[in-house]
C-alpha cells in the first residue's frame, strides 16, 4: 500500500484523502485543476449539506443537460453561459491593455466564410426591419487608424432570429458580411435594427432559469470579429442601451464600454443617400485593437 492510499475517508479530512489519491497523475496541470475542483466541491457540499434526495436531483439535472446536447445544441455551454462562467473565462483569457475595446462571448450563431462585401453594403437581404447605418473607425491603442482590418459582422433580424434559425425563411447569409477598412481605418455598412431574443429555454437550463425567477433574454446587439495584422483579434458585441434587457442579459455578456448610441434619425437627404425610405437608426462606434501578444499570431 502506497502512502497516499492510507487515508481513511472522514467528513473532516475528505479533501485531503481524495486529492491524495491523485498524486500519481501523469499531467501536473490536470492534477492541479482537479485538486482545486475537488476542494471547492467538497467545501460547497459541506456548506450546503444537501440531502440524499437533493444530491440525486442535482445528478438528474446534469444528466438531463447531457441528454439535451447534440450536434447543434450544446446545453452544457448554455449552463456555463447562464452561470456567468463563460464570460468569466472570456475575461480571464482576453485581458486588454488600457484603452483597448473589450471582448465578449462569441455566441452559437457565427457562420464561417460570410461573403466579403464592399464598404457601405447593406447586409439585410430580405429588406425587412427598420433601416440602420453603422459606422466608425478602427484604431490601435495609440490612436492610429488601422488599414486593412477586417470586420466579420452578424446579427439577428427585427424578430430576434438569425438566418441559420430560419432556413427557408431568411436568405442564406442574411444580416452577415465581411468588410475591410481603407487607409483611414473607417468602416460603415447598412443593416436593420436588431431585437432582443431568448436563449434556448426549452430544456433543463431554461427550467433552472424559471426556478430562479430569471428570464432567458439577451438584449439587442450586433456581433463583430475584428482582425488586423499586428493586433490581437477581438470578438465582441455592441449593444442598444435602451433595450429592456440591457441590465439583465441572461448570459452576462453586456459591458458598459460596449453600449453604443442608437440614434433615431430623420434626415431625408441623408436617408436618400443611404437608399433608405425614411427615418433610420444611426449607430456610431469606434473599436480599438490591442497589440498582438509576443509569439502569437492571429487566431
Amino acid at each position: 500500500m502506497q502512502a497516499h492510499e492510507r487515508g481513511f475517508f472522514t467528513e473532516e479530512n475528505s479533501v485531503e484523502v481524495v486529492t491524495g489519491r491523485n498524486i500519481n497523475a501523469k499531467d501536473a496541470r490536470l492534477r492541479a485543476v482537479m485538486d482545486v475542483i475537488i476542494r471547492k466541491l467538497h467545501e460547497a457540499v459541506k456548506e450546503i449539506e444537501p440531502t440524499q434526495d437533493e444530491w440525486f436531483q442535482a445528478i438528474q439535472f446534469l444528466t438531463a443537460v447531457g441528454h439535451k446536447c447534440d450536434d447543434w445544441r450544446q446545453e452544457f455551454i448554455l449552463l456555463s453561459d447562464v452561470l456567468g462562467v463563460s464570460m468569466l473565462v472570456d475575461a480571464i483569457n482576453n485581458r486588454k491593455p488600457s484603452g483597448a475595446s473589450e471582448s465578449t462571448v462569441l455566441g452559437p450563431f457565427h457562420v464561417a466564410d460570410a461573403p466579403e462585401l464592399p464598404m457601405g453594403a447593406n447586409i439585410c437581404l430580405d429588406q425587412k426591419g427598420e433601416d440602420m447605418v453603422i459606422h466608425g473607425h478602427i484604431r490601435d491603442v495609440d490612436g492610429r487608424p488601422i488599414a486593412g482590418a477586417t470586420l466579420d459582422v452578424w446579427q439577428a433580424n427585427d424578430e430576434g432570429f438569425y438566418d441559420v434559425q430560419q432556413k427557408g425563411i431568411q436568405p442564406d447569409f442574411n444580416l452577415r458580411g465581411l468588410f475591410r477598412t481603407g487607409p483611414d481605418g473607417s468602416y460603415w455598412f447598412r443593416a436593420v435594427k436588431p431585437k432582443y431574443y431568448p436563449i434556448p429555454h426549452d430544456g433543463p437550463v431554461g427550467q433552472l432559469l424559471a426556478a430562479l425567477g430569471r428570464h432567458p433574454n439577451r438584449p439587442a446587439h450586433l456581433h463583430f470579429i475584428l482582425r488586423a495584422d499586428g493586433c490581437q483579434p477581438l470578438i465582441t458585441h455592441i449593444f442598444d442601451p435602451d433595450d429592456p434587457y440591457i441590465s439583465s442579459d441572461a448570459v452576462f455578456g453586456v459591458k458598459k464600454s460596449l453600449l453604443a448610441n442608437f440614434k433615431r434619425t430623420n434626415d431625408p437627404e441623408r436617408a436618400y443617400e443611404l437608399g433608405f425610405g425614411g427615418e433610420f437608426w444611426d449607430v456610431e462606434y469606434d473599436f480599438v485593437l490591442a497589440p498582438a501578444r509576443a509569439g502569437k499570431g492571429l487566431a
